[in-house]
Formats: C-alpha cells, sequence, structure tokens
C-alpha cells in the first residue's frame, strides 16, 4: 500500500450524485428556512452548491464571483430549481477584505443572516518547479485559496454563531462552513507546490476555526470535491486529466449533506466528496477515538 493511500479511508467511492446525498429526495427541505452565501459561484463546483440549496429548499441562496454575467446565468438556474428560493448576486474578489465584507453585509441585510458559508473559489495555474515558477502566479494560488476563505470565514463568522444559537433552540442545525480543499492537499506531485500547499494550508484553517469556534457551535469542514473538469482542474498537466471524472453535482450533494446537520460529528475535519456517506458515518467512533482526518506530525512507524 502507498503511503497516499494509508491517508484516506477506503470507503466505497462515488462519482456522481447518489440517493443518500441527493437534494432532491433524501435531503429534500433539509435547506429549509435556511441562508445560504457561496463565493466562487458562477460556474462549475459553486454553481452545482447554488442549485443544490435550492433544491433541498433554501430560503435563500446569496452568490458572489468576479462575472457578474455568469452570476445571473446561476441566479436563473437556481430559480428554475425552486421557484420558492430567493436569489441574490453580486460581483466579488475573494481577495479583497472589502469586497468581501460588503457581500456578507448585502446578504444579511436582504435575507436576514447567513446559516451556511461555502468558500468555494479557488484558483490554480500552469504548474512548474518551485525554481522555475513565476512569483506573481505562484503566491495568487495563496491569495485566493487562503486570503480567500480567511476573508469568508472573517466576516461569515458572527452570522454563522447567531445561526447556531438560534437553530439550537428549535433542535435544527446551524452555523456551517465549508472549505474547499483538495485531494492535492495529501499529496506532494511535482510542480505543484502553489497549488497543493495552499490547499493543505486550508485543512489546518478548518481545524482551527473548530478549535476557535467550536464550541460557538460552529461546524467546519475542508472538502475534496472529487476530480471534476472545470476550468481551474483543467489547468492541471494533461496527463492529469484523465482523473477529473466526477460531476459538480457530487460536491453539491456532499456540501448540503454537511449542512444539514448530518456529519456535524466530524466538524474540524478533512472529508472526501466521493467517500459514500452512510459508510463514512459507519466509521464515527473509530475516526473520532482516534482523531483520524487530521492534520498531525506522525513521530513513530
Amino acid at each position: 500500500m502507498s503511503s497516499l493511500e494509508t491517508q484516506f479511508l477506503p470507503l466505497t467511492e462515488h462519482h456522481d450524485r447518489y440517493d443518500a446525498i441527493d437534494p432532491r429526495t433524501a435531503l429534500k427541505d433539509s435547506a429549509t428556512g435556511k441562508v445560504v452565501f457561496i463565493t466562487g459561484a458562477s460556474r462549475g463546483i459553486g454553481r452545482a452548491t447554488a442549485v443544490a440549496f435550492a433544491e433541498a429548499g433554501a430560503k435563500a441562496v446569496y452568490i458572489t464571483a468576479r462575472s457578474e454575467e455568469q452570476l445571473k446565468e446561476a441566479g436563473e438556474l437556481i430559480q428554475k430549481a425552486n421557484p420558492n428560493t430567493q436569489c441574490a448576486w453580486s460581483a466579488c474578489d475573494v481577495t479583497s477584505a472589502a469586497q468581501v465584507e460588503a457581500a456578507v453585509a448585502d446578504c444579511v441585510a436582504r435575507f436576514g443572516g447567513i446559516d451556511v458559508a461555502d468558500a468555494n473559489a479557488g484558483y490554480l495555474d500552469h504548474w512548474a518547479k518551485i525554481g522555475e515558477s513565476d512569483p506573481q502566479s505562484w503566491w495568487h494560488n495563496w491569495e485566493v485559496n487562503v486570503k480567500g476563505a480567511y476573508h469568508v470565514i472573517r466576516f461569515c463568522m458572527p452570522h454563522l454563531i447567531e445561526s447556531a444559537k438560534r437553530r439550537a433552540t428549535d433542535g435544527s442545525s446551524g452555523g456551517h462552513l465549508i472549505l474547499l480543499s483538495s485531494v492535492g492537499a495529501q499529496m506532494l506531485t511535482p510542480t505543484a507546490s502553489d497549488y497543493q500547499t495552499s490547499k493543505h494550508a486550508i485543512n489546518r484553517l478548518c481545524e482551527f476555526v473548530n478549535v476557535d469556534h467550536g464550541e460557538d457551535g460552529i461546524k467546519c469542514f475542508a472538502i475534496h470535491p472529487g476530480g471534476v473538469a472545470t476550468a481551474l482542474g483543467q489547468n492541471m498537466p494533461e496527463q492529469m486529466h484523465a482523473y477529473l471524472t466526477d460531476s459538480p453535482d457530487l460536491a453539491a450533494g456532499f456540501i448540503v449533506w454537511l449542512a444539514s446537520g448530518k456529519a456535524d460529528w466530524a466538524k474540524g475535519r478533512y472529508l472526501s466528496a466521493n467517500w459514500d456517506v452512510e459508510e463514512l458515518s459507519s466509521r464515527r467512533d473509530e475516526i473520532l477515538r482516534d482523531d483520524l482526518l487530521v492534520n498531525r506530525l506522525r513521530t513513530k512507524a
């Protein structure tokens, strides 16, 4: 068994939406009354996630990205999926604290709060060895993937805490925060130092959210969304495109499942959308007992 294989749970893998994470059936109405804030939602996984929350009965979905035209198209898909789900959007660059703060404020002003925040915006450029890399492009990975996620965390946090407290009184679950990581976070692929280190940092950032705000009711997850043939994914070296076989609906359904409260026990951990959720849940006791799915330095074989 390779060192990489030992870092993942041996669970049944899925590559598309399936019954347990289907927002139209098993998760129908699981998002009722909830306001969802999503960055990077104009296309790909972010757009699919916005539509999935509408299918699950969300009260409102607020979407952001840099392209207002594509946001409008995403908004039309959300309305088509569920005419009862309210939708609004704003052009937003996640590397700008002021723009993210303004988008969060606009969402709250329109819809009264935020119950779920999904930091989906990401960046991946063409890979190169560190000694041959472009400094601006290398650091831009961190600007978007880490700083952008931090901005979502920072400005959504007060509203997520309020959601968690409010919903705890009626027995439901709120205060969910999803950070888009990658299987690359656990890998050492030559020429991928910018992207893979930034995603590894996302996993640790998720753990810090749990340490700082777990007692406030926040449920934060860092997720691998699967290998999806998005514009971002296709920036990987061509020989890796064969692994881009997953539907964006897989990650979308998985995120709705996380926000339903069914996985609150796994907060602060790295999870893969490819993993069968029922098999994952069956290993709850083992995962918690052995503190699995977190970043730790091994000092013993």
